[in-house]
Parts: C-alpha cells; structure tokens; sequence
C-alpha cells in the first residue's frame, strides 16, 4: 500500500499522508486522512491564537455590558431629602430638587475665599455635562453672601454658560438644619459651609457608595483628581440609570 507526501500551498498541513487508493464501503470510494502530531499542534494552536484575539474581547465585552446594565446602580445614602421650600435664589427664580439630577453644595460664608473649589467642580464636571437640561449645580450660601456670588458668576461666564449654576440662599441656622436632615457623617464647618458635593437624583435620594471600604456620601471639591475619578464615575452610574430607564421605557429624550 503506497502512500503521498504532500505540502499544500496554506502551509497549515506540512505532513499530511493521503493512501493512494480508497477503499470501497457500500459501493462508495473514500480516503483516509492522516495528520502527524506536528500538524494537529499547529491546527490547534492557530485555533487558540485566534480565540484570544478575536473571540475572547467580544465575549469580555458582553459580560460586562450586561453586568453594568443589570447589577451597577449608585446606592442611596439618604432617602427622600427635603426640597429647598421657599428660598431665595440670586436670579429670583424657584429652584428644586423635584425631577432633576442635582449637584448639591454648601458654600459657606466664607465662600469667595473657597472659590478655587468651584472653579475646580466647574472644570472637571459642569463644564462637560452643564447642556443636559434634567442637571442643575445648586449652591446653599448663607444671606449676605450675593455679592461675592455674583463675584463668581461673573468670573465663570467669562468661560462658561453659567445658566445651570444656582445659588440659595438662607440664615445660616436654616443652612445648618437642612445638612442635618441629610444625615451624613461629615459636618459643616463654623462658616456653614463644606467642600464637599453631592449626588442628588430626581426623587431626592443623595447617592453615594456604602461599602465600608469606600464609602463615599460627598466629594471633596479642593482635590481636582477627586473629581475627575470618583465623583465622575459614580455621576456616569447616575446618567446611565436614567437612560437605561428611558431606553427600557422607549422614552429616551435628548435631555440625558
């Protein structure tokens, strides 16, 4: 029984040994193949190569597309917070928590000292999403704080659409009894005021994160990096809830 060496053009099969004269089973002639160990190697090597390069990344890419659409959501610290009421706003308009996704703040009497603080949340957050007409920036500041605030105003719209900055402003007392019923760990400093930010959704529920290891209820506006990574991570946790929502609803609007 002879046998042929062949090399195919594809070079995938070096030694492949093909009989030179089939065999007939029910009237049927057939060949028979063999491969050496060498060539099912390559075969199988060739197979891995591709998965890895190919196949792998879609079925990554998959996993964690459902893993953030079903389990990812940015916890609540503090349910239901109490709207603003009746408190005056610089521009005379009414302002609330009531259907918007709220950067909520407390400036402080002190506030035109802090100021950096502000510039640093407007360049790191206001700036790229102020065009979403369900966000708004509000700042609680003490009475008699207007002119510094208008100070501010003027030095942002310099460089910036200042139409979703909102300052309230109130007795410092009023300030003080509307951060307590937050119910928060850190507290307002002796000017009624604190660096921190927080996360407001459109029910009034403050987000956060509230695993012991990184828990999280505001974030601190002195430190640019923090902006730039926890607080625009858990802010994209809070767009996507909501456009998830609208998406599932076949509702989804322009406004997030």
């Amino acid at each position: 029984m002879g046998f042929l060496k062949i090399r195919p053009l594809n070079g995938i099969f070096n030694n492949i040994l093909i009989q030179k004269k089939g065999i007939r089973r029910g009237g049927c002639p057939f060949l028979f193949y063999f491969c050496t160990l060498n060539d099912i190697f390559i075969i199988m090597k060739k197979n891995i190569v591709l998965f890895v390069l190919f196949i792998l990344p879609i079925v990554a890419y998959l996993f964690f597309a459902s893993g953030v659409n079903g389990f990812t959501k940015l916890p609540v610290i503090t349910p239901k917070i109490n709207d603003f009421g009746d408190w005056q706003s610089l521009d005379g308009k009414k302002v609330s928590l009531d259907n918007k996704i709220t950067i909520l703040g407390f400036g402080g009497s002190n506030l035109i000292e802090n100021r950096g603080n502000l510039f640093n949340l407007n360049e790191k957050i206001y700036q790229r999403y102020h065009t979403f007409k369900d966000l708004q920036f509000v700042m609680l500041c003490p009475i008699g704080t207007e002119d510094d605030v208008k100070s501010i105003l003027d030095a942002l719209d310099e460089f910036t659409d200042v139409s979703q900055w909102h300052f309230l402003f109130a007795t410092p007392q009023e300030i003080n009894s509307y951060y307590d019923q937050l119910k928060l760990v850190g507290k307002l400093d002796s000017h009624s005021g604190t660096p921190d930010v927080y996360i407001v959704d459109k029910a009034r529920n403050l987000r956060g994160r509230k695993k012991v290891k990184e828990y999280k209820e505001g974030y601190n506006t002195f430190h640019p990096s923090e902006l730039s990574n926890e607080m625009l991570d858990d802010f994209k946790v809070i767009l996507y809830e909501y456009r998830a929502a609208l998406k599932k609803n076949h509702n989804a609007t322009k406004q997030l």
